[in-house]
Order: C-alpha cells, then sequence, then structure tokens
C-alpha cells in the first residue's frame, strides 16, 4: 500500500479489520467460551436468545476493542518483536489516535448491547473495561501479567451469571478462576513464541519468569483448570456428559503438553491456537448435561 497517496474508505476499513484482528479469531474464541460456559451454566441450560447473541457479539467487540488499545500502548515495542513489526499501527499504516478512536467505538457499541440488561451487568461492564484498558500497561511490571489476562478475558463468566440470576453465585467466582489458570497455560504458550525478544526487550512474561519450569507449569495450570471446573460441576450436580467434557479438555491439555515439550516456537503457537477445542469440549459437556439431559 502507497503511503503517500490518501485511503480510500475501504482501504481505511481494512486496516482498520486488521488492527482489530478480524483475520485471527482465535482471541473471540477464546472470550467466548468461557462466556458460554456461564449463561448456559447460569441459566440451566436455557439462555434467553438475546442474551446469547449480546454476549457473543459484544465479547467479540470487548477483544477487539482490546486489541486496539494494546497495540496503542505497545506500538513501540512491537518494532522490536519479530511476530508483531508489520502490525498496521506499528508500521505507521494508521495513527495512533485512530486506535483509541476505534477502541472507543467498538466498546461504546458493545455497551449498547448490555443496555437491556440489569444495573448489575452494567456496573460489571464497567469493571470490564477497565480491565481490558489497563491490561498494557499492567503486563510491564507483573511478573505474571498472564494471571490479569485471564481475568479481563473471562470477565463476561460474572456478566453473565449477573444477566440471567441477578447475582453471580459461588460458582461463577471459582469459574472465573478456572478461566484465569486456563488463560495462563496458553498464554504462556504463546509467550514462549516471543521469548527471544522479549528477553531482549526486558519484559515481563510468565514465560520468562517460570523458566525451565515453562511446560510443567503449564501443565499444573491445565490441572488447576479441569479441578476447578470439576469443583463447579460437583456444586451444580452435574453427571456423566460433565464429566465427558473434561475430559475431552484434558485430552486436549496432554496433547499441548506434548507438542511443547521442546520449546519449538512454531509447536507452542500451534498449541496456543489449538485452546479453542479445550473450550468448546467443556462448553459441549455443559451444554449436553444442561440442555439435553435435563
Amino acid at each position: 500500500m502507497n503511503r503517500s497517496l490518501p485511503l480510500t474508505l475501504s482501504q481505511r476499513l481494512s486496516l482498520y479489520a486488521r488492527l482489530v484482528r478480524i483475520d485471527k479469531p482465535i482471541g473471540i474464541l477464546l472470550l467466548v467460551w468461557p462466556t458460554l460456559w456461564a449463561l448456559w451454566a447460569a441459566s440451566n441450560g436455557r439462555p434467553s436468545w438475546y442474551f446469547v447473541f449480546a454476549f457473543v457479539v459484544g465479547t467479540a467487540l470487548m477483544r477487539s476493542a482490546g486489541c486496539a488499545i494494546n497495540d496503542y500502548f505497545d506500538r513501540d515495542v512491537d518494532l522490536h518483536v519479530e511476530r508483531t513489526r508489520d502490525r498496521v499501527l506499528t508500521s505507521g499504516l494508521i495513527t495512533p489516535g485512530e486506535a483509541v478512536g476505534v477502541a472507543i467505538a467498538l466498546a461504546l457499541v458493545s455497551f449498547l448491547l448490555i443496555l437491556p440488561m440489569n444495573t448489575l451487568v452494567w456496573a460489571l461492564s464497567v469493571v470490564a473495561v477497565f480491565l481490558a484498558a489497563s491490561y498494557p500497561k499492567f503486563k510491564r511490571f507483573f511478573a505474571i501479567p498472564q494471571a490479569y489476562l485471564g481475568i479481563a478475558f473471562g470477565f463476561g463468566i460474572p456478566m453473565a451469571y449477573a444477566a440471567v440470576l441477578e447475582t453471580v453465585p459461588l460458582e461463577g467466582w471459582i469459574m472465573l478462576a478456572a478461566n484465569i489458570f486456563w488463560a495462563v497455560a496458553y498464554d504462556t504458550e504463546y509467550a514462549m513464541v516471543d521469548r527471544p525478544d522479549d528477553l531482549k526487550l526486558g519484559l515481563r512474561t510468565s514465560a520468562i519468569t517460570f523458566g525451565k519450569w515453562d511446560v510443567v507449569a503449564v501443565g499444573l495450570c491445565y490441572a488447576a483448570t479441569l479441578a476447578l471446573l470439576g469443583a463447579v460441576g460437583a456444586m451444580l450436580d452435574y453427571g456423566w456428559a460433565f464429566a465427558a467434557g473434561l475430559a475431552g479438555a484434558a485430552a486436549v491439555a496432554v496433547r499441548h503438553l506434548w507438542w511443547i515439550r521442546n520449546r519449538d516456537r512454531a509447536a507452542c503457537f500451534r498449541a496456543f491456537l489449538h485452546n479453542t477445542w479445550f473450550g468448546f469440549a467443556v462448553f459441549a459437556g455443559i451444554f449436553v448435561q444442561t440442555t439435553l439431559l435435563n
């Protein structure tokens, strides 16, 4: 693209789509699955279809807004990372102001989707926006920023419970804790891809913090995720279908550990991308347990 010529509307929209990673939907899926876990669990398998629509679309919009804000704060660092140096903001194809404007617009549209819901959902949405906006700065000094990411990525869980029940019961918070451990697992796999660049730049990631114990740490985080989800299932008196879903997720986790055992960058990235199947397996168990067997 010739930067000396004015951009057409279609070209500008194409750049914005790249900014918010429309071409890389894995980030949306990693947020959508936990939200669907909560919607189906809270409603005992019969969520309002408006809730499903609003939370899926809103989650996608907020993830996209988060990408724009992340790139705004990381625009100087991304220049020195092999995987990110060609992003549209880093390469100068759009301005920092445009990135912020896109993020604000997406967040506002997302908020419109929850206007028909109760005040607890509105209050939690403010926390969700704060988490998404503050993560890029928080990760600069926290040794395991993936844990904070897990809260941000999983905040659709308490919001979904609040929408359905007008409160967030204990199992909702336990499910959020499970999502935190899952996020540390999959985002450590992601961080293992960038570790050489991050070490040169003096950045903090879980892959660097865990060091030679990174693969073990990922395994322990998967185990903690499954244990906490199992506790949720026990509290809700779920049976064999949910257990089968957790078994499927465990099989996916074992496969990831096999892939990352040698810390090959391509294999680690493959494992990260494959985490959508972990989230799907858990959702399938909840769906069958609540919708088909109730």
